[in-house]
């Protein structure tokens, strides 16, 4: 009896959503943003405070700065060709920031990142709970970019390049040397390179590190999504079929 009750209450709490993912799910923030909201006491459950590690049930009203979290009905996931200039932020007081340049009529938010004087393809969506899963299997997924250096591309650059840099994190603040990754010379200055690491301006301080400096950066290529049937400013919208594949890549 008391082992049947024991895996009753396991049961049941397994049909409980934890609290952050029940946020970052409504497209509100991440995961690790909704978990400072509770630290911050912003986060109520039926109008009590709510506390890290709290399960959420059917029927209970959830608050963020007493705004009543809801959820879309469905997965929204944008594919936007971002022009340089433009910065991957949802601070809406920063000029050129991504949400007021895609004014997409439902809160969306990017995933990761592509620095501001970079260009291309960048995913966003409404569901912060994805966001999630592909930033935790970020080294598991292939980014291809296009680069154009300052100067004459060397068979040593291309091989230093590939197999590996001694970089300076700065989310770390130490010196890291970069994963293998994959080179292909596209002419005297141009190269395309396929990463599967995601570190802050990694490309760019790769480059620096050994001599060269990037004067164009686009990035083609997120897993099997391409950037290029969108024209330079515009998104696309991953139809339910597209959203479902992506998914299952996850």
């Amino acid at each position: 009896m008391r082992m049947f009750l024991f895996y009753a209450i396991i049961q049941d709490m397994e049909k409980l959503e934890r609290l952050n993912q029940y946020i970052s799910k409504s497209g509100r923030c991440s995961r690790r943003e909704a978990d400072t909201a509770i630290s911050e006491g912003r986060v109520k459950i039926n109008g009590e405070r709510a506390q890290l590690g709290m399960r959420v049930q059917a029927g209970d009203v959830v608050t963020l700065d007493d705004i009543v979290i809801e959820h879309s009905k469905e997965h929204i996931i944008l594919m936007y060709n971002k022009p340089a200039g433009i910065t991957c932020t949802t601070e809406q007081h920063i000029p050129g920031n991504i949400i007021d340049a895609i004014n997409y009529p439902e809160r969306i938010f990017p995933i990761g990142r592509l620095d501001k004087d970079s260009e291309g393809l960048i995913l966003l969506t409404n569901d912060g709970d994805l966001v999630n899963k592909i930033l935790r299997h970020e080294n598991a997924h292939e980014k291809e970019y296009l680069v154009k250096v300052n100067k004459s591309i060397t068979p040593q650059f291309l091989r230093q390049m590939a197999k590996g840099v001694r970089i300076h994190n700065p989310v770390t603040d130490e010196m890291t040397t970069t994963l293998p990754c994959t080179l292909y010379q596209v002419d005297d200055q141009h190269f395309k390179i396929i990463l599967n690491q995601g570190l802050n301006r990694q490309i760019r301080r790769m480059c620096s590190a050994l001599d060269y400096r990037v004067i164009f950066l686009k990035r083609l290529r997120i897993m099997h999504l391409t950037v290029y049937n969108i024209k330079k400013g515009q998104t696309y919208r991953l139809s339910p079929e597209e959203t479902q594949i992506l998914l299952n890549k996850l």
